[in-house]
């Protein structure tokens, strides 16, 4: 269930707003279909993962590993996977249901090589995002420890990962339940989008304790609204993106406001209460007057989703186009 966000949290605060981590240059994986069929690896061949970066790592069957965040912790889990090791923000953010005898191997900022390398897993999972991982990665490499680099800010990308993961786990049948369904239910949400009479115009906010972003497709939720066919006012106004103005989004006045947030929810909403509590201008927006202010889930908007890519695309076309989705 969406939440309507109250206008005193839907006054952008002006400047100030810092990014806690700055995401590495991003590189493309040579492929990314979920349409296309498994290549499951012949008895006694050897295995390898071509991470998102193209390198390609050969590790042994079903390898044990340790994964330095959640969202990969559960894609492997789902793709039949074991794990020695995860990120606090597996247990304590995600609530994974993890066996007995994972070990915790530091936050996912500041990961636990020593931790790490005492596990002995034979493969790394790593964020290309995330600078204290790839900083990590040359160390673990040393130690004889195989690492994989990926991404997640598409379904694409997500179709690439569990491919490699299913591939050396062997579970084909995850794949097809985890991957090939979940695009087709997208596929028909897109569809379905697509016949709107109109396409509303958005505007994406990221808050976190300390500040406020404007975002567009380099976040989840940007890129989906962009598959729905919204057009989000900082794709018009990039200035946005590093100093959020005030009489940009009013000249613009967005049809929607969408809201996600990084970290502790309840400090995030706090600091975005404060922060914009004061600009009655705000009000005059269609988007609070009609209370199209919304908080997305954590679930479905912040982790990523996973095998639930699907319900993401389904809760804000629901919201985008009452009319086509009842």
């Amino acid at each position: 269930m969406k939440r309507a966000l109250p206008f005193l949290f839907c006054l952008l605060l002006l400047g100030g707003c810092a990014s806690p981590e700055e995401p590495v240059a991003k590189a493309e994986p040579e492929s990314s279909s979920a349409s296309s069929s498994m290549a499951f690896s012949e008895a006694n061949a050897p295995l390898s993962i071509t991470d998102s970066t193209g390198a390609v790592i050969e590790v042994s069957p079903s390898p044990r590993a340790v994964s330095l965040y959640s969202s990969y912790a559960q894609a492997w889990v789902l793709a039949g996977g074991g794990l020695s090791g995860v990120t606090e923000d597996a247990v304590k953010e995600r609530e994974l249901p993890l066996p007995e005898g994972v070990s915790i191997i530091g936050t996912v900022k500041d990961p636990n090589a020593e931790a790490i390398i005492a596990l002995e897993p034979e493969l790394a999972l790593l964020s290309l995002d995330i600078a204290s991982h790839m900083e990590i990665g040359p160390t673990l490499e040393s130690a004889g420890i195989p690492c994989a680099y990926f991404r997640m800010d598409t379904f694409e990308d997500y179709a690439f990962m569990m491919e490699q993961f299913c591939r050396v786990t062997g579970n084909e049948g995850c794949y097809e339940k985890s991957v090939v369904k979940v695009k087709e239910q997208i596929d028909e949400v897109k569809e379905k989008a697509s016949g709107a009479s109109s396409h509303p115009r958005v505007l994406l906010m990221r808050a976190f304790s300390t500040g406020i972003k404007a975002k567009t497709d380099d976040e989840l939720a940007g890129a989906i609204l962009k598959e729905l066919g919204c057009e989000n006012i900082a794709d018009e106004h990039p200035s946005m993106l590093e100093d959020l103005s005030l009489e940009e989004v009013i000249l613009e006045d967005p049809d929607f406001i969408f809201v996600t947030t990084m970290g502790d929810e309840e400090k995030a909403l706090e600091y975005l209460e404060s922060a914009t509590g004061q600009n009655p201008a705000w009000t005059g927006l269609s988007a609070v007057k009609d209370e199209r202010c919304i908080i997305l889930p954590k679930d479905l908007f912040h982790y990523k989703p996973n095998d639930r890519w699907g319900e993401s695309y389904e809760y804000l076309a629901k919201i985008l186009y009452p009319e086509l989705f009842p």
